[in-house]
């Protein structure tokens, strides 16, 4: 059963202030649906964050709501970001966490795309 996103988003969430330019990032790329910029704390060389410009809580919410041209416009940009900062000629890994559970720390979907060192195992046990 879908989210009702409506209800669940928060218009003051980190990226919803980006979003309206009330937070400074520095861009690596924006198209008309997404947004891609480097993570303030990153975890690796390379560390960007890509996020719909839609009021999307997470994957799940996004998979199931958003129109296909944003579904395939963050699949390109995430493409686009990892060519653009080189991350795509050594290997790099897209991460998205969903729920408390998983680590989802803003909620408003966002996929970061690690590289620019080796990555390690996905999981430790």
């Amino acid at each position: 059963m879908p989210i009702d996103h409506k209800a669940a988003y928060d218009e003051q969430n980190i990226f919803a202030k980006i979003l309206r330019g009330e937070i400074p990032n520095k861009t690596v790329l924006e198209t008309d649906h997404s947004l891609a910029f480097h993570d303030i704390n990153p975890l690796a060389p390379i560390h960007v964050l890509v996020i719909p410009k839609g009021r999307y809580v997470s994957m799940e919410d996004f998979s199931a709501n958003a129109s296909d041209a944003e579904i395939a416009d963050l699949v390109r940009t995430i493409g686009k970001v990892a060519a653009e900062t080189g991350a795509d000629a050594q290997g790099y890994r897209i991460l998205a966490n969903t729920g408390k559970r998983a680590g989802q720390e803003v909620p408003h979907l966002h996929v970061h795309v690690f590289g620019g060192q080796p990555l390690g195992p996905m999981l430790s046990r």
